[in-house]
């Protein structure tokens, strides 16, 4: 019977599995178009159903390109072994399942510094959810409660305040209401407000979408992000100008997620390959590191 293996497409959702217990947690990173990656994903699902004491997740590098880079993966597959702070203790490249769960056997004996998990998790007390509820909304100076992910948001409200976020230059966490039933009610509680999306600044409350519509539209949401800049705004180079010097930087220029040797996505690495076994000479742009562009 395959265990339980928790979908996670931010940094936050995955700090949330991380505190969830006071154990070891094993991230798989991997992608629908790298075959051995795929296959990884049955692997820890099998895993998880006789490591109890290990908490596994798994996310899609090509939907979440941050998530990859902040656990410092350069390919898929690649497994990252957190302690409860999310701390990165231990990292495996490639697809290799007898050293994934030779690893996973020996880290999850060590003791690990857990500090307090951040859900209490055999206590149940409130103050111990409000804690964890308390770790969240201060995870990042901006940060989003919502329904699915910023990049595919699951209701139209959640994907209106992605949209008012997205007008500024400002960086964003987010955690997927849907996935965490528990962080979905007691974060009604904790923040007296009963609807989602919610946002934080600087782990104050600022509202839902209606509210952060009209700062947006006062001026007051610019001032209020951390160094915030209206898309608005004047600026020395217009969208369509940086466009053009982009396709025309090199004769042959390719718009692809990754890099060349660090392909995001199988049509980017097909057409790579095609490129290259051609000796054709090209210069590329990364999509997934400029909203704007892609």
């Amino acid at each position: 019977m395959a265990g339980v293996v928790t979908e996670v497409s931010s940094q936050a959702e995955l700090h949330a599995v991380c505190g969830s217990h006071s154990g070891l947690t094993a991230v798989l990173l991997w992608a629908p178009w790298h075959p051995p990656s795929a296959h990884l994903t049955k692997v820890l699902e099998a895993m998880a159903s006789t490591e109890k004491a290990v908490r596994f997740a798994k996310a899609n590098a090509d939907v979440c390109p941050g998530l990859a880079e902040s656990l410092g993966a350069d390919q898929v597959p690649f497994a990252a072994f957190l302690d409860p702070r999310g701390k990165r203790i231990d990292s495996l490249a490639g697809a290799d399942p007898p050293k994934l769960l030779a690893k996973v056997k020996a880290l999850s004996s060590r003791p690990l510094d857990s500090g307090k998990a951040l859900d209490g998790s055999g206590e149940g007390a409130d103050g111990d959810l409000n804690e964890r509820l308390k770790s969240l909304v201060n995870f990042s100076p901006v940060m989003l409660f919502m329904k699915g992910s910023k990049e595919e948001p699951f209701c139209k409200f959640s994907k209106q305040m992605v949209a008012l976020l997205g007008k500024y230059n400002v960086e964003f966490s987010s955690f997927d209401i849907l996935k965490d039933s528990e962080v979905r009610e007691g974060l009604k509680e904790y923040s007296n407000w009963k609807t989602y999306p919610q946002l934080y600044i600087n782990g104050e409350l600022v509202g839902g979408v209606d509210i952060v519509k009209e700062m947006d539209e006062d001026g007051s949401l610019a001032s209020a992000l951390p160094t915030a800049e209206a898309e608005a705004a004047p600026t020395e180079q217009t969208l369509e100008d940086r466009l053009k010097a982009l396709i025309n930087k090199a004769p042959v220029m390719l718009f692809m997620k990754g890099s060349p040797d660090a392909a995001r996505c199988g049509f980017s690495s097909k057409i790579v390959g095609i490129l290259q076994e051609n000796k054709i000479d090209f210069d590329s742009f990364d999509i997934l590191s400029d909203e704007e562009v892609r």
